[in-house]
C-alpha cells in the first residue's frame, strides 16, 4: 500500500514566481486586442492604480482552490511586498492548502487519467485526495485538523474572530521555529496583515475546532464570532476610507468584502463605496448567483464605483500570474505605506456607532 501511494504522490506542485517574470510588455500588448484580453489588461492597470493611490487600501478576495493551483508565492508575495493591506478567503486556501504546507507538507500532480475519476475509489483506499488534477495526501490533512485543535485548546476559551485564529496560526509556526518560505498566513502574521474566513468552520480548522469544543464539554472553550469578523473588516474600511479589491473567484469572499459599506452605513459611518474592483470569474452572471455577479451590479448596492472596475472572465491560474505580475513589475507598491490593520484591530476598543477610530 505505501509503495502504490507514493507512485501517486511523485511529482510535486510547484508555485508560480510572478517575480522572476516581467509580463508587464505582454500584458500592456493586450491593450490593443479584444475580448478577455483586453479586459485582463484594463483589469491589471486598475490594479496598478490601486497601488499607486497611497490613501487607498487593498483587499484582497480568495475562493476556489488557488493554493493548491501553484499560487500561493503570488499571494505571499502579494503580502510581503506590502501589495495587499486585508484578505478575505475560504478557509480551504487559507488553512487547508496555505497552513497545510507551512508545516511543510506539500500538494501533488495527478496523472491525466485520473481526472476522469475512474481512479477516486482506490484513491480513497489509499487516504489520497483530489482536486482535479492535484493530489492529496489524506494522512497529512489529519495532521493539519489536529494543529488546528492543539492552537484552539491554547486560547483564551472566548469567541473569537477568525483573523484572531489566523493570527494565533502565525504565532504557532513561529514559535516551533518553522519559518516557512512562501505561506500566505506567516507573511500576514509578520506584515500585521488581517486574514478574515467568514466562513471558517468549512475547513480543517472546523475540524480541529470540532474536536476542540466537543473534548470540553461544559467547560469554556473556544468559538468562532462571524459578526465579530464583520465588525473587524468594517472598521478596516473605515479606517482606510478608499478602498479596492482584488477578487479571485466570488462566493462569500467577495460579498462579505463588498457588504463592509453597508456594514458601516448600518454603524452610522458615512464611507465611500469601494473605489477600484476587479474580479477574475468564471461564474455566469445568468443565473443570479453572486459568485457571476458584474461589478456594476454592486454599485446598484451602493458597494462598488463604476469608474475603475472591471470583470475579467478567466481561469484564476491563467489571470493571477499576469495581473498581479503586472502590479508587481511596474513597481507602485514600492511608494505605498504599510497599513498593519491587525495591529489596529488588537488595540482598538468598541467602537461606537457613529465614530470612525
Amino acid at each position: 500500500m505505501a509503495d502504490q501511494k507514493k507512485a501517486f504522490l511523485r511529482e510535486t506542485i510547484e508555485h508560480f514566481d510572478m517575480t522572476r517574470h516581467d509580463v508587464v510588455p505582454l500584458v500592456d500588448s493586450m491593450r490593443t486586442m479584444a475580448f478577455s484580453a483586453r479586459d485582463l489588461h484594463r483589469a491589471a492597470d486598475i490594479f496598478d492604480r490601486m497601488l499607486a493611490d497611497k490613501d487607498s487600501a487593498v483587499i484582497l478576495c480568495l475562493a476556489g482552490s488557488l493554493i493548491s493551483a501553484g499560487l500561493k508565492k503570488v499571494f505571499a508575495d502579494m503580502v510581503r511586498f506590502n501589495m495587499v493591506d486585508a484578505i478575505v478567503s475560504t478557509g480551504a486556501n487559507i488553512v487547508d492548502q496555505d497552513f497545510f504546507e507551512a508545516l511543510g507538507f506539500r500538494h501533488y500532480l495527478a496523472e491525466d487519467r485520473l481526472k476522469a475519476g475512474l481512479d477516486d475509489g482506490q484513491l480513497r483506499e489509499l487516504a489520497i485526495d483530489r482536486i482535479y488534477d492535484t493530489l492529496i495526501d489524506e494522512d497529512e490533512l489529519r495532521i493539519c485538523d489536529d494543529t488546528t485543535k492543539i492552537i484552539a485548546d491554547q486560547l483564551e476559551p472566548r469567541p473569537h474572530s477568525s483573523r484572531e485564529f489566523i493570527r494565533a496560526m502565525g504565532e504557532y509556526l513561529e514559535s516551533k521555529g518553522l519559518h516557512p518560505k512562501d505561506s500566505i498566513v506567516f507573511e500576514a502574521f509578520k506584515k500585521d496583515v488581517p486574514i478574515f474566513c467568514p466562513a471558517f468552520s468549512d475547513c480543517s480548522a472546523g475540524f480541529g475546532l470540532v474536536a476542540h469544543q466537543a473534548l470540553r464539554g461544559d467547560e469554556p472553550k473556544v468559538s468562532l464570532d462571524s459578526a465579530k469578523d464583520f465588525l473587524e473588516l468594517t472598521r478596516v474600511k473605515m479606517a482606510s476610507g478608499d478602498s479596492g479589491l482584488f477578487m479571485v473567484g466570488g462566493g462569500v469572499p467577495k460579498n462579505f468584502a463588498q457588504d463592509v459599506v453597508v456594514a458601516a452605513d448600518v454603524l452610522g459611518v458615512e464611507v465611500p463605496m469601494h473605489k477600484y474592483a476587479i474580479q477574475i470569474t468564471v461564474a455566469d452572471v445568468r443565473d443570479g448567483a453572486l459568485s457571476g455577479s458584474t461589478l456594476k451590479e454592486a454599485s446598484s448596492w451602493g458597494k462598488v464605483d463604476t469608474a475603475f472596475e472591471q470583470m475579467v472572465y478567466s481561469e484564476a491560474t491563467l489571470a493571477v500570474p499576469l495581473i498581479a505580475g503586472f502590479g508587481y513589475h511596474k513597481g507602485s507598491w514600492k511608494k505605498r505605506t504599510e497599513k498593519r490593520f491587525s495591529r489596529m484591530l488588537d488595540t482598538e476598543l468598541a467602537l461606537p456607532a457613529g465614530k470612525v477610530s
